[in-house]
Formats: structure tokens, sequence, C-alpha cells
């Protein structure tokens, strides 16, 4: 057989075709996420619902009497830390896996994204266990259940797009220039200040005419989680089609940055 180099596929391409080739080291890899990370902790799993819980309960105490205007303040910060909690953990920790899952790209081969994803499809397990906390809020401080929540799925494709996206786009900058990785955890704490997370939306609409939400892309994804589960009514198409564009946008840049100098991810690490 004769290799022609000039007719291979685009990167991009082919790396989409390598990760459906190895699916099943895909699948040990977030298994492998998911073990260690419980394996040595006393809670286990219930650390990921205790987690958020005790979060959202400090940022009521001490923002409670602040915001003291914005119904259902409890369930409002926590459906925005457990999605905050899955987009940072998840794009911080994929970081550490390109770095270290570089070195075997010397030895064997190995779909370049593999490790990167499986970092975000395991961190979605854990978002997927933290809407149980979040249930038992929504118990206590008796908001009802809509029907709207039944499109959660279509919000966890757009979460898992842009998280995946940005962690592809972190995990390339990470390898050429390792400081990235100690700038990223304070590029997170603006952000997180930035989005609606704990501050009502009131509180960002008087800054500069709300300019500040409309170019923050996280906020998109928090918008619609909280339409679809807190509000409770479908969103405009306006709304899904926002968000789709962010997540999809951002994955898109991020899987053909990534692609493109996925080759020489060996030499610098």
């Amino acid at each position: 057989m004769i290799y022609d180099s000039a007719k291979r596929k685009h990167p991009a391409i082919e790396e989409l075709i390598a990760l459906v080739r190895y699916r099943d080291l895909i699948y040990q890899l977030v298994r492998r996420d998911l073990v260690a990370r419980y394996k040595r902790s006393v809670l286990g799993i219930a650390w990921t619902m205790l987690n958020p819980l005790g979060t959202m309960v400090i940022m009521v105490v001490v923002f409670s009497q602040v915001f003291r205007g914005t119904a259902n303040y409890a369930a409002y910060v926590l459906t925005g830390i457990i999605v905050w909690t899955m987009f940072s953990q998840s794009t911080s920790i994929a970081m550490s896996s390109m770095v270290w899952g570089s070195q075997l790209f010397q030895q064997i081969y190995l779909p370049r994204t593999s490790f990167v994803l499986a970092t975000i499809l395991a961190n979605m397990v854990n978002f997927v266990l933290s809407l149980i906390p979040l249930t038992l809020i929504f118990l206590v401080t008796k908001v009802p259940f809509k029907p709207s929540a039944l499109l959660l799925p279509v919000f966890m494709i757009f979460l898992l797009s842009f998280s995946l996206g940005v962690a592809l786009l972190l995990s390339t900058l990470a390898v050429f220039f390792p400081d990235v990785a100690d700038l990223y955890p304070v590029v997170l704490t603006a952000w997180m200040y930035l989005s609606p997370i704990i501050m009502p939306l009131d509180f960002y609409r008087q800054i500069l005419n709300g300019l500040l939400l409309y170019i923050n892309p996280f906020y998109y994804i928090v918008n619609l989680f909280r339409i679809l589960v807190l509000d409770g009514f479908v969103p405009h198409w306006q709304t899904w089609g926002a968000t789709a564009f962010v997540s999809f946008g951002v994955l898109f840049i991020g899987w053909i940055f990534f692609c493109k100098k996925a080759d020489s991810f060996a030499y610098h690490v």
C-alpha cells in the first residue's frame, strides 16, 4: 500500500474518525477518571452532591440579605453553582490530562482529543449527580417542578459542547505555554464574578446596559439552564439559537485549533 500524504483528510476529520474507532478507549478513560476521583474519598460520590450544597449554603448566608429581593435565591444560586462547577472543574482537569497524555503520543498512537473528551464526559456524569441536591433544594424551598425540565438533555449537549471547546483551546495553549495552567484559576475567579452565578441578573443589566452579560458566553449557558429548571418555561427560539451558536461555535473553534496543533504536541512536553 502506498501512502500519499497529499491525500490526507483534514486533521479535524481524521480526529473525529479516530474517536469513533477508539470509543472503547474513551469509555475506559472516563471510567478511570471516575474511579480515581472517588476511590480514596471517604464520602465517595456523595461529595459530588455535598460540595455544591455546601457552597450554596455559604453563598446564601453571605448574600441573602444583600439580594433579599431575588425570588428563590437558594435555588438561583445552586443552579448557577452546579453548572459553573462542571465547567470550571472539567476545563481545569482537561489541561492537566492533556499535558500528561501528550507524553504517550511519542510511544503509541492515540486520538489526541481522547484525554480531553474523557475528562469532559466524566464531569458530565458528576453534573447529572449534582442534580440530586438541586432536586432536594427545590423540594425544601417549595419550587415547583416544571415540564420544561424534560428538555435538560438538550441543555446538556450545549454544556458539553461549550466545555469541550474551551478545554480544547486551553489544553492546546497549555502544551505550548505551561504558564496558562497557572493563570487559568485567576481567570476563572474573575469569570465567575462576571457571570450571573451568585448575583442576580438585574445587577448585571445595570452595568453598561447589560453589555457585560451579552459578551459573556457562559451567560447563555447558565441562563438556559435556569429558564428550564427554575423559571419553568420553554425558551424562545432566539434563546436556543444564541446558546447553540455560542456552544457549537466555541467547540468548532477549539476542535479546529486543537487538531491543527496536535501533531506537534509530543515535541513540546
